[in-house]
């Protein structure tokens, strides 16, 4: 995975989707999809990088609420598609206090919501020509779960995506120390390890019981691999 990792001044956990093999002796598409935490909080010298780096388009997760400001943007789109289904009290009384920022609510969210990533794949492929970056909070949980969607249908191996998870976690550990704010990283580990199980496992199980067609349509699946498999685009 050397690389992939982004130094976008202001953000902590920018990589580049591109760059992995897949099951058929592909890659990943370099410079097409990155992932990444809030790109509100990039300085000058981020927003300079993000742009050098060919992103067009801004897919952000987040509910409104959670949104800082932007600078004006005339020249990336941006198109928001909340992930969390804040209106859904029965989700949030079981997947509430934390457990949400954890594998632990991936199988059970995409079971009860395929709506949602259904929305965030269509806006990423149809997306304009160009680079693409999908963020949320910190970038691990609602982007790592579409990064995971997004390489699976890539047909990038389940080990490989699991390792591409659990690249955020140093990332953000450095981002705790940085802002002197609690390391959530460990409060995270706890709670799966509680449950009996790991973060990598959850990833594992939930890539190897995908079904993809339940969050892409028909004609879209076509064109979303090719934005992401293949050689690098300009």
């Amino acid at each position: 995975m050397e690389g992939r990792g982004l130094d976008w001044p202001g953000c902590f956990n920018v990589r580049d989707l591109g760059g992995l093999a897949t099951a058929g002796g592909e890659h990943t598409r370099m410079k097409a999809i990155v992932r990444s935490d809030a790109p509100d909080k990039l300085t000058a010298q981020g927003w300079e990088a993000l742009r050098a780096y060919g992103i067009r388009t801004i897919v952000d997760l987040r509910n409104p609420a959670e949104r800082g400001k932007m600078p004006q943007l005339d020249d990336i789109d941006v198109v928001n598609v909340p992930m969390d289904p804040v209106d859904d009290v029965e989700f949030w009384a079981e997947w509430g206090n934390g457990l949400h920022g954890t594998a632990l609510y991936f199988q059970p969210y995409l079971e009860r919501c395929p709506h949602l990533p259904w929305a965030v794949l269509r806006a990423v492929t149809h997306a304009r020509p160009g680079g693409v970056l999908i963020n949320c909070a910190a970038g691990r949980d609602r982007t790592g779960l579409m990064a995971l969607l997004l390489l699976a249908l890539a047909g990038v191996p389940a080990e490989t995506i699991a390792d591409d998870y659990e690249a955020s976690f140093p990332r953000l550990s450095v981002m705790a120390k940085t802002l002197g704010i609690e390391d959530y990283e460990l409060r995270t580990k706890a709670m799966v390890e509680e449950r009996g199980t790991t973060t990598r496992a959850l990833v594992l199980d939930t890539v190897r019981s995908l079904d993809i067609t339940r969050y892409v349509s028909a004609d879209d699946l076509p064109v979303l691999r090719n934005r992401l498999v293949g050689a690098e685009r300009g």
